[in-house]
């Protein structure tokens, strides 16, 4: 019975065509990065640099197709099986929580090293110019790939198994994984160098990266180093916590598979305007937006949808949408504030660039969640033939669904405003790439929320079209920059300034001059190809939604 949990896990998967196309493109993407800087004259560097430039850049690659398609399997996986109903049949077989446990697990872990083994020929023929050690280099970095596996294979299930919705599932198990891999650096780069505690916690915090420990390994230096050489054993720290994690997480998850994970009894609560008229006013002076009072009808000036669309998303809710733009200014503002305040030595150009990976990662993170399931959701749960019966148009219903997207978007991109806007009044000069940095953000939400809705249209579930819509937006965002890293070794300028043309972050990584993007000229080609692409996305959303309205 375990060996037949396993299978259906493993095969399930593997008889999508999406799997097939995955494996050969990486195979081919591999191939052909180690046949351009094959030697053509038969001789290699004794000192073997050119092997080496290849395996940094297709390990990073490596690194960034584990951490984009593998959180979606572990997501989906228990959380599928609850709002199905064959959870609680697993529960009534002889299989035990460990076994059932074990099973996923290891189904998530074979599906891990298909995508590794795509990249051992490359591996090996990079050995094979030469300048490379089979164990301190190649070695090392495959054991971090598994680790990166199984440690967010583990995290994918333990909240697959507290989630009540696809949706939410794949939407925190990619936030923990940008947290963990990018948003850890953070201290250690804001605190290097000024000693004392934070910057020891900063220290220990970058190991929890494993974006830092490859680049450890590959040899280029410390990450955000700053020209700061530092001892820590990025790789043993992250070794340590990798296994940590995954045990407890491992543990965690086996004592929920239970029946009692279907039990979420909570109280019920009192709404305010039940409350006496003293204790409803106390709650006004106390509350701006109070979530405990009612909420009156929809007027008729408003488009309908629009509205069910808000009242049944948690982040819909407006006492959930200021609490999300609070907490955004206050990051935007605490910035822009520690480099006023001549605390530490920083450009504007390195706090402008936080702020765009800040901002990117919250547009990336949000877009799909809210915008490519607005027909998939409604399709999967048979909704959608309920909307085809009312006197709403095709145009209401469509327009309601993007609007709700749309507000939130723009109102985490209005939260960050601030900071950009205190930059270009301390120093003038500043106010024409504060200008540019701007309208490049503007142009990525548009552009995150109608790429995402688009491809959400070609899926009847929901799960389906927001993992596409991750995966996506974030190979155009980050897949280019990994030309960025190659630049002069192996690829020229051109070609990198060809690539990074796609990518929003590295457009406004030129426009602010960050260390690294000044050199290439990527505005106004990015916010061309941004442009194009929303319009496209934006006309083919209704053309597809006629389609799928017309009598089956």
């Amino acid at each position: 019975m375990f060996k037949a949990v396993l299978r259906r896990e493993l095969v399930t998967p593997l008889r999508r065509p999406q799997m097939l196309l995955i494996q050969i493109g990486l195979a081919t993407v591999f191939g052909v990065l180690i046949a351009a800087r094959w030697p053509s004259d038969g001789q290699v560097a004794m000192l073997g640099s050119r092997s080496q430039q290849i395996f940094r850049l297709f390990s990073y690659g490596l690194l960034g197709m584990l951490l984009l398609l593998l959180p979606v399997f572990p997501a989906t996986s228990i959380v599928s099986e609850k709002k199905s109903g064959t959870l609680a049949l697993l529960f009534n077989t002889p299989l035990g929580a460990g076994r059932i446990f074990a099973a996923k697990l290891l189904a998530v872990l074979a599906l891990a090293g298909m995508i590794i083994a795509m990249s051992l020929p490359a591996a090996g023929a990079c050995f094979s110019m030469g300048g490379l050690s089979l164990y301190n280099e190649i070695g090392k970095v495959y054991l971090l790939l598994i680790l990166v596996s199984l440690q967010y294979a583990a995290v994918g299930l333990l909240v697959s198994s507290f989630s009540q919705s696809v949706d939410a599932a794949i939407r925190i198990t990619y936030g923990i994984v940008l947290g963990t891999s990018i948003l850890t650096l953070g201290p250690h780069y804001f605190f290097q160098g000024t000693g004392g505690r934070l910057a020891e916690v900063g220290n220990w915090l970058r190991c929890l990266s494993p974006l830092a420990a490859l680049i450890s390994l590959t040899g280029v230096g410390d990450l955000g180093g700053q020209g700061l050489s530092t001892k820590m054993n990025v790789m043993g720290g992250f070794t340590l916590w990798s296994l940590a994690c995954t045990t407890v997480v491992s543990l965690w998850t086996i004592s929920r598979l239970n029946h009692r994970i279907f039990d979420h009894s909570r109280a019920a609560g009192t709404m305010s305007d039940d409350l006496s008229t003293s204790n409803q006013v106390l709650r006004r002076l106390v509350f701006l937006v109070d979530p405990q009072k009612r909420t009156r009808g929809i007027p008729s000036f408003l488009n309908p949808v629009m509205v069910k669309e808000f009242r049944s998303r948690k982040f819909g809710r407006l006492h959930w949408l200021m609490r999300l733009v609070a907490v955004c200014a206050l990051l935007s503002l605490g910035l822009t504030y520690a480099t006023t305040a001549g605390t530490f030595d920083w450009g504007v150009e390195t706090i402008g660039g936080i702020m765009v990976v800040m901002q990117v990662a919250l547009i990336v993170l949000i877009a799909p969640s809210l915008s490519a399931g607005i027909l998939s959701v409604e399709r999967e749960h048979g909704a959608w033939q309920l909307l085809m019966t009312t006197p709403l148009s095709m145009t209401r219903i469509i327009w309601g669904k993007l609007f709700s997207a749309i507000v939130p978007l723009m109102l985490v991109l209005c939260a960050t405003m601030p900071g950009y806007l205190i930059m270009a009044y301390i120093e003038p000069g500043m106010r024409l790439q504060v200008n540019r940095v701007i309208i490049c953000l503007a142009l990525t939400a548009v552009f995150a929320m109608s790429v995402s809705a688009a491809v959400g249209c070609f899926f009847r579930r929901s799960a389906a079209a927001m993992a596409t819509a991750y995966a996506v937006l974030l190979a155009i965002c980050g897949l280019p920059l990994l030309f960025w890293m190659g630049r002069d070794a192996p690829f020229g300028h051109d070609l990198v300034e060809t690539a990074l043309t796609f990518s929003s972050i590295a457009a406004a990584f030129s426009v602010i001059e960050m260390s690294g993007f000044e050199n290439y000229n990527l505005v106004p080609a990015n916010w061309w190809f941004l442009s194009i692409a929303s319009v496209a996305s934006l006309i083919m959303l209704p053309i597809w939604t006629y389609r799928i309205s017309r009598p089956q």
